[in-house]
């Protein structure tokens, strides 16, 4: 089944809000609650939208090959070849993600389930909780083969969200995502990029590369009062250790 829309977040911030360090632990009744509040809109609002180019690339099918003679069609290094092993090796079972951790940028969030809305866009989380961060339900679990997606916030009207500093990881950098069978996905950031809204590359992104991936997305780029910000930051991760909670 493929999903036709856009997520829908970053509410008409401050470009220039200071970082902030965030450890939350809102409750799931107020996420949902929350939610809600958003689904009763009678239609998506400019100013509530992180806007991302629709998920119509299944994020657990294999992406698509590239052809003959292109650089990413090469050999990859043998360094790289083993960690796609390793990672394929890891892999987990379908289970809820429960809280994620990037202690590279001192976060700490609960997460929630994210589906589509009444006008089949992906939602994302509520506006009035900026520390909470939404996983897509309907795809890969973090941990499982494919590519699971998370997005936040990176800021609202009353201040600093959660992902505001999402930009600043780097290669080498850890995300942990608390599963509900208790175990622990931990992934390594491979790289992160900026695509502006017009260059979003679907496939690279919510594409399945063949072992555990994830992605984490927010708002970024340049920002207008009007149409809200230029272009989205998102970081690609691939799993490397699992711990038992």
């Amino acid at each position: 089944m493929l999903v036709t829309g856009v997520v829908r977040g970053c509410e008409d911030p401050s470009p220039d809000a200071s970082p902030v360090t965030v450890a939350a632990d809102a409750a799931a009744a107020d996420a949902k609650a929350g939610n809600a509040a958003e689904g009763s809109a009678a239609g998506p609002r400019r100013s509530n939208a992180i806007e991302l180019p629709p998920l119509t690339v299944r994020s657990e099918a294999p992406a698509p090959t590239p052809a003959p003679g292109t650089p990413a069609s090469r050999p990859a290094p043998a360094a790289q070849q083993a960690g796609a092993q390793r990672a394929t090796a890891l892999a987990l079972p379908p289970s809820q993600a429960k809280k994620l951790a990037i202690p590279a940028i001192t976060v700490e969030s609960p997460v929630m389930g994210l589906g589509l809305d009444g006008h089949g866009r992906l939602t994302a989380p509520p506006v009035n909780n900026p520390r909470i961060v939404g996983w897509y339900r309907n795809g890969p679990s973090p941990g499982e083969r494919g590519t699971a997606l998370v997005v936040g916030h990176r800021d609202t009207r009353t201040g600093p969200a959660i992902f505001l500093n999402l930009n600043a990881l780097k290669p080498g950098d850890k995300v942990d995502v608390v599963r509900a069978d208790r175990r622990t996905a931990v992934f390594t950031v491979d790289k992160v990029r900026t695509y502006k809204k017009e260059d979003f590359p679907d496939a690279e992104v919510y594409g399945h590369t063949g072992r555990p991936e994830l992605r984490l997305l927010t708002c970024g780029g340049s920002f207008d009062k009007k149409s809200g910000y230029a272009a989205n930051v998102v970081v690609f991760a691939h799993l490397t250790d699992v711990r038992q909670v």
